[in-house]
């Protein structure tokens, strides 16, 4: 075999194996449910909205939304990440999301099998979401969701099992006032992690957010 082909036939093998290693991640719910499956669904941040799953911000760089989906995912669960229009209202996309959580729920997946993940917008979205199902079954993941938006809902408040994750030199911070708020909470826990990105250590699927999430939804 002269070199020319040696090296087609391994980089072929080299993309086949990165095809066949790459998890399946869906835009929307499941045509076909998997009742004794786990779910987990997964908010981006509101820069994301729009055409652009990659765009670029000023101060904190590329959103890489392919990217953190593909590390996100997990054959232990089927991941599910809508890319949001533009402009669509919190309101509204919220009881988007609600309508997703119950056709699983509909469908025979206990509660026990739904986690909610959400950065940013994504996260606020999440915290409207387990407000408007008060479900004491579902896991919920918080990063960096707890700014503008959920401090002047102060009538939103969190249920289920929580985990929430913020960046120490982010202006958005500790969700416990949300806590403070949340009486039907079935449990709470936060991290902090301290990358000095700001609010951009979660544009990209850092190690420091990421594998503490995948070990709590994982172990939950």
């Amino acid at each position: 075999m002269n070199r020319l082909l040696r090296a087609v036939c391994t980089s072929f093998a080299a993309c086949m194996a990165s095809i066949a290693s790459a998890k399946a991640v869906y835009p929307d719910v499941p045509e076909q449910i998997n009742s004794s499956a786990k779910y987990v669904f997964y908010s981006h941040g509101y820069i994301v909205e729009g055409d652009n799953e990659t765009p670029i911000h000023k101060r904190w760089g590329k959103y890489d939304f392919p990217a953190i989906k593909q590390a996100l995912s997990d054959d232990a669960y089927t991941l599910i990440a809508e890319h949001r229009p533009k402009g669509v209202a919190p309101e509204a996309y919220t009881k988007t999301l609600v309508s997703k959580v119950h056709k699983l729920l509909d469908a025979g997946v206990s509660a026990n099998n739904i986690t909610l993940v959400g950065f940013s917008r994504g996260g606020a979205l999440t915290i409207m979401a387990s407000d408007a199902l008060k479900n004491d079954a579902i896991h919920y993941v918080v990063l960096a969701g707890c700014a503008g938006l959920i401090k002047s809902k102060t009538e939103i408040k969190l249920y289920g099992k929580v985990l929430s994750v913020y960046e120490t030199s982010d202006q958005v911070g500790s969700c416990d006032f949300v806590k403070a708020r949340s009486a039907n909470l079935k449990s709470f826990t936060e991290l902090s992690i301290s990358t000095g990105k700001e609010h951009g250590a979660f544009y990209l699927p850092r190690d420091e957010w990421l594998k503490p999430v995948k070990s709590w939804i994982l172990n939950h």
